[in-house]
């Protein structure tokens, strides 16, 4: 296996680790998959970086949804890029970005664009359709 094989496979590893770090709240993971400087790039959610926002993007999901899961559909990885295609289900048990709990089910899709730098990410790119978990919440037509 050459390097550049080795590192893709690392990123790859540390995004899956990601996943399922949010999907438990597991926030004890974040000083091992973060790099001091991450910064999050989604415009749907507040500005997060550093590891304190990392503990905030790790629990978030599991805090508004108990039972939170990530579905990767596809991983692509070059060089210190990885990108993804999610699939998240959970039921909206607890606030989330302003709306009260619905408990309501739902299911969205994210895309993403990690970058990983010494072993840990350093700066998450994601796109997620907003606009369809308001839809599924009930609090957008």
């Amino acid at each position: 296996m050459t390097t550049s094989t080795m590192t893709t496979t690392t990123n790859k590893t540390i995004v899956q680790r990601f996943y399922a770090a949010v999907d438990q709240g597991d926030v004890s993971t974040v000083g091992e998959l973060f790099a001091p400087e991450w910064v999050n790039v989604d415009p749907s959610l507040p500005p997060l970086q550093g590891l304190e926002g990392a503990r905030t993007l790790v629990s978030m999901f599991t805090t508004s949804f108990p039972d939170f899961t990530s579905r990767i559909e596809l991983m692509a990885a070059e060089g210190d890029r990885v990108a993804v295609r999610a699939v998240h289900t959970g039921t909206h048990s607890g606030p989330f970005l302003g709306v009260p709990a619905t408990g309501r089910k739902v299911t969205v899709t994210a895309t993403g664009i990690f970058t990983c730098k010494d072993g840990k990410l350093v700066e998450n790119r994601v796109v997620f359709d907003a606009y369809g978990l308001l839809q599924q919440l009930g609090v957008a037509p």
